[in-house]
């Protein structure tokens, strides 16, 4: 359908209620109960039962709407109008299990698996990383084994935790075995900090995990990683999964696993607007930690981060 065969939503505007006013949904859009007629949606799950170090990312979905507030529908810097073609709207939140991992990712797989089979994009707020796990479940039961966009401090490869398969550091582990994956087209990006052995990053290596450490990128402008990135992964269904612990801690310290010598806000920006061409079909940002966040800036950061991977989605009008 095109862009003037329908109205779409929009954000509420600041005129209309003040930026600190009404009900917090992401970027103040519609609440809806339902996927079907949507394009692509944002979702939160509340889930920091994986976390191995400071917890609070269970409150990361509802910190983020709230900091959402002052985004405004035309991104300036890339000419994107996200809200000119596209049918967004809040999905909520996934009702998941305080009390057991386990039963969660099966609510969080069935979840989006309900907003995928709608053909709606979800665009997810965490929780911890262990929700990319049953997210990708969902996606690949829909699209078939998925390219891979993952920026992070951390390879998230461990193969167990405390004897525990589920967390925060095991997801990417389990979704090669479960073969969710192109490991082909998987892209780890900022990885960096202390670790146990060198197999921590040879691992995703040896998987075919194209690996690109936060020292290498010091520095730098992103631009030409990001078309080495996408001429790599071409036309194939990929996912983008930013856990915001990627970026250095002086711009983004409220989160559970922070590493000195991150990413910038601007490189982060550069990765994910260099998404744009990708076929996305699905993205989620996780780890933040409103606890350790006082000043708000983590959630904000996150919460514009979303709004760009909205911007880069297929079918995206740029004026």
């Amino acid at each position: 359908m095109s862009p003037t065969a329908r109205t779409t939503n929009q954000p509420l505007g600041g005129d209309e209620m003040p930026r600190f006013g009404g009900i917090a949904t992401m970027m103040r859009l519609p609440m809806a109960a339902s996927p079907e007629g949507l394009d692509a949606a944002f979702i939160g799950v509340p889930l920091d039962a994986g976390t191995s170090h400071r917890p609070g990312a269970r409150f990361g979905p509802r910190q983020i709407r709230a900091e959402s507030a002052l985004i405004r529908p035309y991104n300036l810097a890339t000419g994107a109008a996200p809200f000119d073609a596209l049918q967004v709207a809040d999905l909520g939140d996934v009702a998941v299990n305080t009390y057991s991992i386990e039963k969660s990712l099966a609510l969080i797989t069935a979840f989006h698996g309900r907003v995928l089979g709608a053909g709606c994009v979800p665009l997810t707020l965490g929780g911890d990383h262990t929700i990319a796990l049953p997210i990708l479940r969902a996606v690949a039961a829909r699209h078939g084994p998925v390219a891979l966009v993952h920026v992070d401090a951390h390879a998230d490869i461990n193969d167990r935790m405390f004897g525990e398969r589920f967390t925060h550091g095991t997801p990417f582990r389990r979704a090669v075995e479960e073969g969710l994956l192109r490991c082909d087209r998987v892209w780890q990006i900022g990885l960096r900090g202390s670790g146990y052995t060198a197999d921590d990053l040879d691992w995703p290596r040896r998987q075919g995990f194209r690996v690109v450490p936060a020292h290498a990128l010091w520095h730098r402008p992103l631009a030409p990683l990001m078309d080495e990135l996408r001429a790599a992964i071409g036309d194939a269904p990929c996912y983008l999964s930013f856990d915001i612990d990627g970026i250095d801690p002086a711009f983004a310290g409220g989160t559970g696993t922070p590493e000195v010598g991150g990413l910038t806000v601007p490189q982060a920006l550069e990765i994910v607007r260099g998404c744009a061409g990708l076929k996305l079909v699905g993205a989620d940002l996780v780890e933040v930690s409103p606890p350790y966040d006082t000043s708000g800036n983590t959630a904000l950061l996150g919460a514009n981060l979303l709004y760009e991977m909205l911007c880069v989605l297929p079918g995206v009008v740029r004026r």
